[in-house]
Parts: C-alpha cells; sequence; structure tokens
C-alpha cells in the first residue's frame, strides 16, 4: 500500500481507503460476516484510512466498524462524522434532520466513542451543515473535542469554499470531504483551489460514481429493492441511456490498458495530486481488493488525455443528487 498525508496533521492514510457506509445502509441487502472479513481484509492489506458516520444504519455502521477495531485499533486511522440526525436505517441528508449545533457536536461525538468502543477519533468531521448555524460556533464546539483528547484532527463534508475558509480561521482543518469522481468534477471550479491554499486534503467519496464507472449497472434492475441509486437522477430514464454511452468508452479504454474500469477511474483521481484521498465503498472482499490495486496503477499523460476525452467534465446527464439532497451539499 502506499500512503498520503492529510493536510498539515501528520496523519498518515492509505492512498485508497474504505468507505463503510454500503456495509450498513442505502445499497440494498447486508451481509455482516462479508462485512467484517471485508474490514479485517482492508487493514491486512494496510488499508488504514476506515470512513463512517452516526447517521450510516443509524449507529449500526459505527458499531459495526468498532467490532472489527478491537484488538486493532493502532492498525487504523478512523473517521467518522456527525450532523445528520438520521430517522431511520436509510435516512440521508435529504429526509433527516440537519444539526450542527455546538451542543449536539459534543453529544453526538461522546455516542459515536461509545458505539466505536474507541477513547479517541482520528478524524472528526461535521458530515452536513445546517446554514442557519454559524460555522464558528459548530468548529468551536469540535476544537473544544480535540482539546478534550477526544479528537485529534477536524474535518468537513460538503460544505462551500466560504464555509472552509471561516471554519479553518476559527481551528485547522485537516480534511474537506465531498463528492468527486470523472463522474462529478464540480469541486474542480472554487472548493478544491480553496483547499489547497488552506493546505486540506480533499478525501473524495463516490470516488467511482456510485459504482456506475465500474460497467457492472447497464439497467436499473441491476440494482437491489432499496438500493437508494434506484431514484438517482442519473441512473434513471434518458439519463441513464446517456451515462451508460460515456461509461462504454471508459471501460473501453480501461481494457485497453489491461485494468478494471473502477481501477482506472481511482488511478485518475490518484493523478490529481497528492492532496486527494479517494474512499471507494464496498462490502465485499473481492471488490475491495480491486479497489486497493489501483495505487499500482500510473497513467500516462496520453492515457489521461484519452480519459479526458472519452468522459469530458460535465458531460454527465443528470444532477448529482436529488433536488431535496442538493440544497443541503455545499453549504
Amino acid at each position: 500500500m502506499k500512503y498520503r498525508t492529510l493536510g498539515n496533521s501528520g496523519l498518515k492514510v492509505s492512498a485508497v481507503g474504505l468507505g463503510c457506509m454500503g456495509m450498513s445502509a442505502y445499497y440494498g441487502g447486508r451481509d455482516r460476516d462479508e462485512s467484517i472479513r471485508t474490514l479485517n481484509r482492508a487493514l491486512d492489506l494496510g488499508v488504514n484510512f476506515l470512513d463512517t458516520s452516526d447517521a450510516y444504519g443509524v449507529g449500526a455502521n459505527e458499531e459495526l466498524v468498532g467490532s472489527v477495531l478491537k484488538g486493532r485499533r493502532d492498525d487504523a486511522v478512523l473517521a467518522t462524522k456527525f450532523g445528520i440526525r438520521a430517522v431511520g436505517p436509510n435516512s440521508t441528508s435529504a429526509t433527516a434532520t440537519i444539526d450542527s449545533s455546538a451542543q449536539y457536536a459534543v453529544q453526538a461525538c461522546d455516542a459515536s466513542l461509545a458505539r466505536l468502543g474507541v477513547e479517541v477519533i482520528d478524524l472528526y468531521y461535521l458530515h452536513r451543515r445546517n446554514p442557519d448555524v454559524p460555522i464558528e460556533d459548530t468548529v468551536g464546539a469540535m476544537a473544544g473535542l480535540v482539546a478534550a483528547g477526544k479528537v485529534r484532527h477536524l474535518g468537513l463534508s460538503e460544505v462551500s469554499a466560504a464555509t472552509l475558509r471561516a471554519a479553518h480561521a476559527v481551528h485547522p482543518i485537516t480534511a474537506l470531504q465531498t463528492e468527486y469522481s470523472l463522474w462529478e468534477r464540480g469541486v474542480e471550479a472554487e472548493i478544491l483551489p480553496t483547499a489547497r491554499e488552506l493546505g486540506v486534503s480533499l478525501v473524495a467519496y463516490s470516488p467511482v460514481g456510485r459504482g456506475f464507472l465500474s460497467g457492472a449497472i447497464t439497467s436499473i434492475d441491476d440494482l437491489e429493492e432499496g438500493d437508494y441509486r434506484r431514484n438517482d437522477p442519473r441512473f434513471v430514464g434518458a439519463n441513464l441511456a446517456a451515462n451508460l454511452a460515456l461509461v462504454e468508452q471508459v471501460q473501453t479504454l480501461a481494457e485497453k490498458i489491461g485494468v478494471t474500469g473502477v481501477q482506472l477511474a481511482l488511478a485518475w483521481l490518484l493523478s490529481r495530486g497528492d492532496d486527494v484521498v479517494p474512499i471507494p465503498g464496498t462490502k465485499r472482499v473481492k471488490y475491495l481488493e480491486e479497489n486497493s490495486a489501483a495505487v499500482d496503477l500510473t497513467l500516462t499523460p496520453e492515457q489521461l488525455a484519452s480519459l479526458e476525452a472519452a468522459l469530458p467534465a460535465d458531460s454527465v446527464a443528470g444532477d448529482r443528487y436529488s433536488e431535496a439532497a442538493l440544497r443541503r451539499v455545499n453549504t
């Protein structure tokens, strides 16, 4: 495994991390035993950057990750989040209450520590921001958690460049987590440049387009009942047909290079800079191994140019979230 340093924190994380969300929420069925095997295999491979949240399965995902960390705490850099007060196991940021109050930051952190069974969280994110709460108040409370020894470093998720700048003035922000991939490049205009100016790493979630860039999804019927992507604007109707044509070109290039579409998408992200760390989510060992192998793939300038031509920025059809969820990102 190869490693990257998050911001100015000194945290050494695997160049490809592991998003744990799908083990407990949103992406169809669950298999606890396979999830536990996947988490242990990740640590065995040196994939030490584990990403969870108190919103995933209403705390169930933190409990799952915590069960694996017993006896292996030193093998992991543990990141979790607060701010989405989930009302059910599949609550999303569009349906749940967003609470970024100072009081809730403290309450949520204590609850996460208990579920995870750890004494300190390495990276603690604000998952979503309520714009009615000054970011200075939220980050001030999070800084208090650092002072109390409950949290080592702070992060934000899906905030605007202006919010990131204001937050960083209160306490150093180590990482900004947001959606970033060949599939979604909106951060490149303003958010990523601001993060770089401030020395904040970008942790890229959904780095393979919520699985679309794998080439495995050709119809809505390929998604299990209960998979929230069945209502994702990019996975339905005319948008699906247009996006399948784009992915086919990516798959053709991947076959030419001799890798999978997933590995190609992750290698592209890794090429964007050492301050970008993708956290592909999976709940199966075979996909974890496929993802982690992407660290060994270095794309040539010619291959990068071909990829850009196959899937240009802003070429994907449809919004990345529903209208309701979009109101709660880049806040």
